[in-house]
Order: C-alpha cells, then structure tokens, then sequence
C-alpha cells in the first residue's frame, strides 16, 4: 500500500519476545566464573534478535474483518510485542483488553503528524493507557516538504512532542520511509533526515529506524549508527528485492524478513552501537499470517 494510504488508515482511527528460556546457572569451565546462557551466547558472538515485535500495519486487511481474531494468530505465531497503526473504531481500553487476554504488549504507537499538531495531551494519554513507552510520528506530507519552513516547522513540532512526551515518561521518534535520504533544495542539497537529527535534542528526539526503506534510498544504517550512537531506539525490519527502487515498488519488491537482499547479520552486529531495544517486523505488501510467520521464523533463528 502506498505510503499516503499508510498515513489516512493511521490518521482515521488514531486518537518482544523473549528468545531464551528462564536464565539458569552456568560455569565456564575455562575461566570458573558463574553467569547466565545469554552471556554464555554473547561471549561467543550468538546474538539474537530480540524482543520481535510486529508492527499492526502488516496485518490491517486482516483485523478490518476480525481484529480478535487476527490478533490471536499474532501470539500463536510467537510475538509478544505489537506496535500500533490505529484503533479500529475500539476505544483504547477495549484494545488494550484484547492485546492482554492474547499476552501481547505494545510499547509503542504511530501517530499522524496533523495530531502531533492538534492533540498531544490526548495522544499521551491514550499511550498511558496502552503502557506505551514510545510515540512515533510516521509521516510528513508532501507539500510540506517542499520548503525551507516547512522542514523547519516540522523540527520544531518534534522539538515540542519530544520536550512534552518526555515530561509525561515517554520517547518521540520519527519514522523515515526514503524521501530523507534525497538532497533537498529546501535545504539547500541537505539530507532532511540529517536536518532532523541536527536541529533536534538527541535526548527527545529519536528516531524509529526503517532499515528497509533506508536501504532502499541508497544510505548506510551503519554510518548513522556511527555519527549518532543510541539514538535508534526503535526499528522497521521488512527485506527488499534487488538494489534500488522506490516506493511504489513495494508491491513487487518488498519481502518478508530473511527472503529479500538486505543483509540483516551486519546491520544487527551494530544494534548496541544503534541503540535499538525494540524489532517490529513489518511487511506493507503482505497477503497472509503466514508473511508475519515466515519473518518471524527467520529473525528467532538468527545468530550474528
């Protein structure tokens, strides 16, 4: 679906697992010293993705005829992380009931940029309700990426969502797709992504990192990692065919995680670096539960 539709389905109902069991005692039996498996693994370099969560959007067709439903073959394929794209005409509490009677959390939720504009009390506080502990604003209109002003108005909102979510115990970030990774002449041939994270406070503003659409638009993951260390707190993970492309190629071109082109062992190898904490599998083209299972099943089983 194009990213225009992604923002009108946000805006009109807007208002992780575990990889390892229980930790259990163990011995080095070279060194003598008593720990956990999960130092064990990491000693050795088995790293694993975790928690992975998914991101709602995947599956919207899905919960538009039987959201209970669909949410349930969610927890059965594994994840115990979502993050929101909209309500579906329930109240946030009705929602909330869902996700728990089916053991799942949502720690995170996009919302509409007009929204951020018009209604931020009630934005944290419906993330309150949901125990959210971050608010992603996903989208800037396109008009309004055609000026100077308009980036710069668009700063200074994040600068304020930042500086109020994080009085009320919550992270703003910002969702990329691959429009911010083209020189703008608004910015005088500036990268708008690097625009946001200059002229922002790297403490309330982060970003949500789509490794998908970041690669798509011909950047490196890893030299943001560099230049700006832990300010990547969250992540899209969704593959891509081929080299290049644009969004409207989604359609064709996008796959489930582990099935595409991106190399996911590199850039997890720098998810401390990045200061990623949560994974939202997302796949704007998929067709089934079996999609979600398929990226599921690839990233349980990665070690980097």
């Amino acid at each position: 679906m194009r990213p225009m539709n992604r923002r009108t389905f946000i805006g009109s109902s807007i208002a992780a697992t575990s990889l390892l069991a229980s930790p259990l005692a163990w011995a080095d039996p070279v060194l003598g010293r008593r720990g956990t498996p999960e130092s064990a693994a990491a000693a050795e370099g088995d790293h694993r993705v975790s928690p992975i969560g998914l991101q709602l959007y995947t599956v919207r067709n899905l919960m538009k005829t039987d959201l209970p439903g669909t949410l349930a073959k969610v927890a059965a394929v594994g994840y115990k992380e979502v993050e929101m794209a909209g309500y579906f005409d329930r109240s946030p509490k009705e929602f909330r009931a869902i996700l728990d009677s089916n053991g799942l959390t949502t720690p995170s939720s996009h919302i509409e940029y007009k929204v951020w504009e018009t209604s931020m009390p009630a934005v944290i506080e419906t993330a309150h309700t949901m125990g959210q502990q971050y608010l992603v604003c996903a989208w800037i209109e396109e008009a309004q990426r055609k000026s100077s002003d308009g980036w710069k108005h668009a700063a200074e909102l994040f600068s304020r969502a930042g500086e109020e979510c994080h009085k009320a115990g919550i992270q703003f970030c910002y969702h990329n797709h691959t429009f911010e990774f083209v020189p703008s002449p608004a910015l005088g041939g500036k990268l708008p992504y690097d625009f946001i994270l200059e002229t922002t406070d790297p403490k309330q503003v982060r970003m949500e990192i789509d490794l998908c659409w970041i690669t798509v638009a011909g950047a490196d993951p890893l030299a943001y990692f560099a230049r700006y260390p832990g300010r990547f707190p969250l992540a899209h993970v969704k593959d891509w065919q081929g080299q290049g492309g644009t969004m409207d190629d989604q359609a064709t071109r996008m796959r489930d995680v582990g099935q595409g082109s991106i190399d996911w062992k590199k850039i997890f190898a720098n998810s401390e670096q990045a200061g990623i904490k949560h994974y939202f599998v997302e796949n704007d083209a998929a067709k089934s539960i079996d999609d979600i299972a398929i990226s599921y099943k690839y990233l349980s089983e990665l070690r980097y």
